[in-house]
């Protein structure tokens, strides 16, 4: 029988490796941490790699598990989903990896210029109603290069075609440097075997995207600190789904 909300959450306030900041929280109490995630938590020099909106943070560990010598840090505010992934690492004692429980709206709070290399988007809402919500959008780029170093990669993993498209344009509108783009990640002809192994890690989530027959989308790209972000002005296609088995609950076709 799995753990309750509440037993897991009085597990994770005693995880060593689990930092819980919601936002009521860190308004009054500053962050002691920032900019020295490395020197405080993992001792040692290695890159710094933030998985946001981590949810079960399965992703997160398994990305650790390949890279021994990256830090990883698995971000949502979702506590009870997170205890899956903190207790993995902590069970497997894997000593590169930490979960920060705060809301992404305020994720430069809590890293320092130039203190991560890369962020992974994976699965995240399409947020189809609300541009700044959107994880890829240029508001929250514009909170990414407060921290990302200068070209930091950004990584998006989803089955929406909608925040796929979205984030198509946002690319392309603002030349940002693509590295990687497929609608089709599973029938891409031609990954190398080091993208191959990463790509093959499945979340939760995803898995179940997969049963119910849908393409999974991904792409990366660079994030340059010298370029004015401008919101594409485009019309997108609404996905015909709002979460997994159920309906969209707008009656729009399109949004922006």
């Amino acid at each position: 029988m799995s753990k309750g909300k509440l037993a897991k959450f009085a597990d994770m306030e005693r995880y060593e490796n689990v930092f819980q900041y919601p936002y009521s929280v860190v308004d009054n109490v500053p962050f002691e941490m920032k900019g020295q995630w490395r020197e405080q938590f993992f001792h040692n020099n290695n890159p710094i790699v933030l998985e946001l909106g981590c949810g079960k943070g399965e992703y997160t560990v398994e990305l650790a598990k390949l890279y021994p010598d990256v830090n990883f840090i698995g971000v949502d505010i979702k506590g009870a989903r997170m205890w899956t992934g903190a207790t993995m690492a902590l069970n497997e004692g894997l000593k590169n990896v930490a979960f920060l429980r705060t809301s992404i709206e305020i994720i430069d709070r809590f890293f320092s210029k130039d203190e991560v290399q890369e962020i992974w988007l994976t699965f995240s809402d399409p947020q189809m109603k609300n541009p700044r919500k959107r994880l890829t959008s240029t508001y929250f780029m514009e909170r990414y290069r407060r921290f990302l170093i200068n070209n930091g990669v950004v990584h998006l993993k989803t089955d929406s075609n909608f925040l796929f498209t979205y984030t198509s344009y946002m690319v392309e509108h603002n030349a940002l440097p693509q590295l990687f783009h497929t609608t089709d990640l599973y029938n891409h002809d031609g990954l190398d075997e080091e993208t191959r192994k990463i790509l093959a890690i499945q979340t939760y989530y995803e898995k179940m995207w997969l049963e119910r027959g849908l393409n999974i989308k991904y792409m990366k790209f660079r994030l340059p600190h010298d370029v004015t972000l401008t919101e594409p002005d485009v019309e997108i296609e609404l996905d015909d789904y709002r979460s997994y088995r159920r309906d969209k609950r707008s009656s729009l076709d399109k949004a922006k």
